[in-house]
Protein backbone atom coordinates (compact mmCIF):
# COMPACT_ATOMS: atom_id res chain seq x y z
CA UNK A 1 0.00 0.00 0.00
CA UNK A 2 2.93 2.17 -0.34
CA UNK A 3 1.77 3.87 -3.20
CA UNK A 4 -1.80 4.40 -2.37
CA UNK A 5 -2.36 8.18 -0.93
CA UNK A 6 -2.83 7.69 2.57
CA UNK A 7 -6.53 8.96 2.24
CA UNK A 8 -7.14 5.52 0.52
CA UNK A 9 -4.82 3.32 2.66
CA UNK A 10 -5.93 5.03 6.02
CA UNK A 11 -9.54 5.18 5.62
CA UNK A 12 -11.42 2.71 7.52
CA UNK A 13 -14.84 2.36 8.62
CA UNK A 14 -15.37 2.28 12.14
CA UNK A 15 -18.03 1.36 14.66
CA UNK A 16 -16.35 3.17 17.56
CA UNK A 17 -17.47 6.93 17.17
CA UNK A 18 -17.38 9.59 19.90
CA UNK A 19 -20.72 10.21 21.31
CA UNK A 20 -19.39 13.64 22.38
CA UNK A 21 -18.04 15.04 19.32
CA UNK A 22 -20.41 17.18 17.18
CA UNK A 23 -19.60 18.07 12.81
CA UNK A 24 -20.24 21.56 12.19
CA UNK A 25 -22.68 22.71 9.22
CA UNK A 26 -18.78 23.77 7.27
CA UNK A 27 -17.73 20.43 7.83
CA UNK A 28 -20.97 18.55 6.40
CA UNK A 29 -21.27 21.67 3.70
CA UNK A 30 -17.12 20.02 2.34
CA UNK A 31 -18.07 16.73 2.50
CA UNK A 32 -21.60 17.39 0.60
CA UNK A 33 -19.29 19.52 -1.85
CA UNK A 34 -17.00 16.86 -2.61
CA UNK A 35 -19.93 14.22 -3.78
CA UNK A 36 -21.31 17.46 -5.97
CA UNK A 37 -18.66 17.20 -7.90
CA UNK A 38 -18.58 13.38 -7.99
CA UNK A 39 -18.49 12.42 -12.10
CA UNK A 40 -21.72 11.31 -13.60
CA UNK A 41 -23.21 10.27 -16.72
CA UNK A 42 -24.11 13.45 -18.73
CA UNK A 43 -23.40 15.47 -15.61
CA UNK A 44 -26.99 14.65 -14.41
CA UNK A 45 -25.86 14.41 -10.62
CA UNK A 46 -28.55 12.25 -9.69
CA UNK A 47 -27.90 11.73 -6.03
CA UNK A 48 -29.92 13.31 -3.15
CA UNK A 49 -28.53 13.35 0.79
CA UNK A 50 -31.00 13.81 3.55
CA UNK A 51 -28.50 15.14 6.48
CA UNK A 52 -29.41 14.37 10.34
CA UNK A 53 -27.00 15.99 12.91
CA UNK A 54 -27.62 13.96 16.30
CA UNK A 55 -30.84 13.93 17.60
CA UNK A 56 -32.41 16.42 15.89
CA UNK A 57 -35.59 15.20 13.47
CA UNK A 58 -33.87 14.26 10.57
CA UNK A 59 -31.44 11.99 12.23
CA UNK A 60 -34.10 10.36 14.20
CA UNK A 61 -36.16 9.50 11.42
CA UNK A 62 -33.35 7.96 9.69
CA UNK A 63 -32.10 5.88 13.08
CA UNK A 64 -35.73 4.20 13.41
CA UNK A 65 -35.12 2.67 9.78
CA UNK A 66 -32.01 1.04 10.57
CA UNK A 67 -32.00 -2.57 11.87
CA UNK A 68 -31.51 -2.60 15.68
CA UNK A 69 -28.32 -4.56 15.36
CA UNK A 70 -27.03 -1.13 13.53
CA UNK A 71 -29.09 1.22 15.84
CA UNK A 72 -26.42 -0.08 18.87
CA UNK A 73 -23.45 1.85 17.60
CA UNK A 74 -24.84 4.19 14.90
CA UNK A 75 -26.18 6.65 17.63
CA UNK A 76 -22.91 7.61 18.60
CA UNK A 77 -22.33 9.33 15.05
CA UNK A 78 -22.35 12.85 15.27
CA UNK A 79 -24.15 12.74 11.53
CA UNK A 80 -26.75 10.05 9.76
CA UNK A 81 -26.70 10.80 5.92
CA UNK A 82 -29.10 9.16 3.69
CA UNK A 83 -27.58 8.74 0.81
CA UNK A 84 -30.89 8.34 -2.58
CA UNK A 85 -30.35 8.20 -5.83
CA UNK A 86 -32.83 9.72 -8.41
CA UNK A 87 -34.06 6.97 -10.68
CA UNK A 88 -36.62 8.71 -13.40
CA UNK A 89 -37.88 6.35 -15.94
CA UNK A 90 -35.79 8.63 -18.65
CA UNK A 91 -32.89 7.06 -16.52
CA UNK A 92 -33.05 2.99 -18.29
CA UNK A 93 -29.58 2.67 -18.41
CA UNK A 94 -29.40 2.79 -14.43
CA UNK A 95 -26.28 4.88 -13.81
CA UNK A 96 -27.90 6.30 -11.50
CA UNK A 97 -27.57 4.28 -9.02
CA UNK A 98 -23.58 3.36 -10.47
CA UNK A 99 -23.21 7.45 -10.57
CA UNK A 100 -24.41 7.80 -6.69
CA UNK A 101 -21.78 5.27 -5.38
CA UNK A 102 -18.77 7.81 -6.87
CA UNK A 103 -20.81 10.52 -4.93
CA UNK A 104 -20.69 8.84 -1.64
CA UNK A 105 -16.58 7.45 -2.69
CA UNK A 106 -16.08 11.07 -2.51
CA UNK A 107 -17.32 12.33 0.21
CA UNK A 108 -15.78 9.68 2.36
CA UNK A 109 -12.78 10.36 0.84
CA UNK A 110 -13.10 13.97 1.92
CA UNK A 111 -14.10 12.66 5.41
CA UNK A 112 -11.19 11.02 5.90
CA UNK A 113 -9.27 14.31 4.60
CA UNK A 114 -11.17 15.90 7.23
CA UNK A 115 -10.57 13.53 10.34
CA UNK A 116 -13.75 12.07 9.65
CA UNK A 117 -14.51 8.36 9.77
CA UNK A 118 -17.62 6.96 7.43
CA UNK A 119 -19.19 3.45 8.06
CA UNK A 120 -22.05 2.94 4.96
CA UNK A 121 -25.23 1.02 6.09
CA UNK A 122 -26.83 -1.15 3.42
CA UNK A 123 -29.67 -2.58 5.20
CA UNK A 124 -32.00 -0.05 6.02
CA UNK A 125 -35.93 0.14 5.62
CA UNK A 126 -35.63 1.97 2.15
CA UNK A 127 -39.85 2.27 2.37
CA UNK A 128 -39.92 3.49 5.55
CA UNK A 129 -37.08 6.25 5.20
CA UNK A 130 -39.19 7.52 1.98
CA UNK A 131 -41.98 7.53 3.85
CA UNK A 132 -40.32 8.97 7.12
CA UNK A 133 -38.42 11.76 4.99
CA UNK A 134 -41.24 12.53 2.63
CA UNK A 135 -38.91 11.66 -0.30
CA UNK A 136 -40.53 12.48 -3.87
CA UNK A 137 -41.45 9.26 -5.70
CA UNK A 138 -38.08 9.24 -8.18
CA UNK A 139 -35.92 9.45 -4.96
CA UNK A 140 -34.73 6.00 -3.95
CA UNK A 141 -32.84 5.97 -0.66
CA UNK A 142 -29.44 3.77 -1.41
CA UNK A 143 -27.68 3.67 2.05
CA UNK A 144 -27.12 5.72 5.41
CA UNK A 145 -23.71 7.04 6.22
CA UNK A 146 -22.63 7.46 9.61
CA UNK A 147 -19.90 9.65 10.05
CA UNK A 148 -17.90 11.12 13.05
CA UNK A 149 -14.96 11.01 14.84
CA UNK A 150 -13.37 8.13 16.10
CA UNK A 151 -14.43 6.93 19.72
CA UNK A 152 -13.35 4.37 21.82
CA UNK A 153 -13.76 0.84 21.07
CA UNK A 154 -14.11 -0.71 24.12
CA UNK A 155 -17.12 1.46 24.53
CA UNK A 156 -18.95 -0.58 21.78
CA UNK A 157 -20.99 -3.77 22.77
CA UNK A 158 -18.69 -6.64 23.37
CA UNK A 159 -19.81 -8.80 20.41
CA UNK A 160 -19.03 -5.73 17.98
CA UNK A 161 -15.31 -5.13 19.54
CA UNK A 162 -13.34 -8.00 17.99
CA UNK A 163 -14.58 -6.82 14.29
CA UNK A 164 -13.68 -3.60 15.59
CA UNK A 165 -10.03 -3.80 16.49
CA UNK A 166 -8.89 -6.95 14.43
CA UNK A 167 -6.60 -6.76 11.35
CA UNK A 168 -7.65 -4.74 8.10
CA UNK A 169 -8.00 -7.62 5.35
CA UNK A 170 -8.54 -7.35 1.68
CA UNK A 171 -8.87 -9.73 -1.17
CA UNK A 172 -5.57 -10.35 -2.93
CA UNK A 173 -5.45 -8.37 -6.11
CA UNK A 174 -5.13 -11.32 -7.97
CA UNK A 175 -8.28 -12.39 -6.99
CA UNK A 176 -9.93 -9.36 -8.40
CA UNK A 177 -9.03 -9.81 -11.76
CA UNK A 178 -11.09 -11.68 -14.50
CA UNK A 179 -9.25 -14.22 -16.55
CA UNK A 180 -7.77 -13.02 -19.71
CA UNK A 181 -9.35 -14.34 -23.01
CA UNK A 182 -8.03 -18.23 -24.06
Amino acid sequence: MTDLTPLLAFRWSPRSFDPCADLDRTEIGVLLEAARWAPSADNRQPWRFAVGHRDDETWKRIMVNLPDRDQRWAGRASALLLAAHCAPEADPTGYAFYDLGHAVAQLTVQATALGLHVRQLRDLDRAGLAADLDLPADVRPAVVLAVGRLGDPLSLPADLLDAETGLRRRRPLAELLLPADG
